[in-house]
């Protein structure tokens, strides 16, 4: 189970309780939990500290700065070693209760990603529920691939899938979009998400605009060419414009209407502006990803196992760079970021 976190003091004892309880009924001892502190500024990695002083099954990767949910999943993700793998956030709107059900699910249809579709959404104000919905179905006219609505990062996957996951090293990232894009049999779960435990959303208006920007510069090329035709449009336009202004002069007639020409004026200004936006979005997004740089740092790392990743830096992982290889003892050595005996 993989659960980013970000100022959760008042969810995380609970949080703890009821994913440890799951994951016990699903596969007893032979599990991992796995929380990301995103860089949180209540008592969030403190807390962390004392469940995994209390659960050997529990992994806590503290990062050195806050990277965003996106990212914080992406080290989570990175460092698990499960076969079978559930993302869930940590207020608790998406029940862990449904971890039984959802594996069901999976073997029951062969499926590689059984991903939650929203019914309904408690104790959410009506304009977080339309901007949302907005959100969803805005994204699915602009976008290249087909991303389910209504849905989140609450899902469960195979290790396969994982593997497809963590090959993509772009930094903007959409992790819903990504696990759709990668394919393989994936099935909808549909449940009710809860009301939020404690604490207030950490995706507000802004971060949510923020979150689409990525998705659809991540999946799209449609504003690339909206910017074309707009283009094309204006061309247009101007050439009526300058038939016009010839035509008028061959009769002999004088142009009036400087206040339309300052608005025609203005409005091609506006539309190049326009244009250029669009294009600065994917050119700045070119720029970060030329740049190669780890995807997130992680600070401190505890509880039990080794975990060791491939898209970040790690204290482990520095380690495990400056340990001389041992003596080749016949036993084939794991990939990166896997050990194959964790199944859940």
């Amino acid at each position: 189970m993989v659960i980013p976190c970000y100022n959760e003091e008042a969810c995380l004892p609970e949080l703890h309780r009821r994913v440890a309880a799951a994951a016990h009924q699903c596969f007893g001892d032979d599990h991992e939990i796995v929380l990301i502190n995103d860089g949180s500024r209540d008592r969030t990695w403190a807390i962390m500290q004392e469940l995994a002083a209390t659960d050997s099954n529990l992994v806590c990767l503290n990062l050195a700065r806050n990277h965003g949910h996106q990212l914080a999943l992406t080290a989570g993700l990175d460092l698990s070693r499960g076969e079978t793998i559930l993302v869930i956030d940590a207020d608790l709107q998406d029940p862990p209760e449904l971890l039984p059900d959802m594996l069901k699910t999976m073997a029951a249809q062969g499926a590689d990603v059984v991903y939650g579709l929203r019914t309904s959404r408690e104790g959410e104000s009506f304009t977080k529920k339309l901007t949302a919905g907005l959100f969803y179905r805005i994204l699915d006219r602009l976008t290249d691939i087909n991303i389910p609505l209504d849905t989140g990062d609450f899902r469960l996957m195979s290790r396969r899938a994982l593997d497809v996951l963590m090959a993509m090293p772009e930094q903007a990232r959409f992790v819903r979009g990504m696990v759709a894009w990668i394919g393989y049999r994936q099935v909808p779960f549909p449940y009710a998400r809860a009301q939020r435990l404690a604490g207030v959303t950490h995706y507000p208006f802004t971060k949510m605009l923020s979150l689409a920007f990525d998705a659809i510069t991540g999946f799209s090329t449609k504003p690339l060419r909206f910017a074309s035709h707009a283009g094309l449009w204006l061309v247009g336009l101007l050439m009526l414009v300058a038939m016009y202004i010839l035509v008028r002069f061959l009769q002999g007639e004088t142009i009036e209407g400087w206040t339309s020409l300052s608005l025609l004026v203005i409005g091609i200004g506006a539309a190049q502006m326009l244009v250029l936006g669009v294009i600065g979005e994917y050119l700045g997004r070119v720029y970060v990803e030329a740049k190669r740089r780890p995807l997130y740092i992680v600070a401190e790392v505890v509880g039990s196992g080794r975990p060791v990743g491939r898209l970040g830096v790690s204290p482990v992982a520095t380690l495990a760079a400056a340990t001389p290889a041992p003596a080749a003892t016949g036993q084939v050595a794991s990939a990166p970021g896997r050990s194959g005996g964790v199944p859940g």
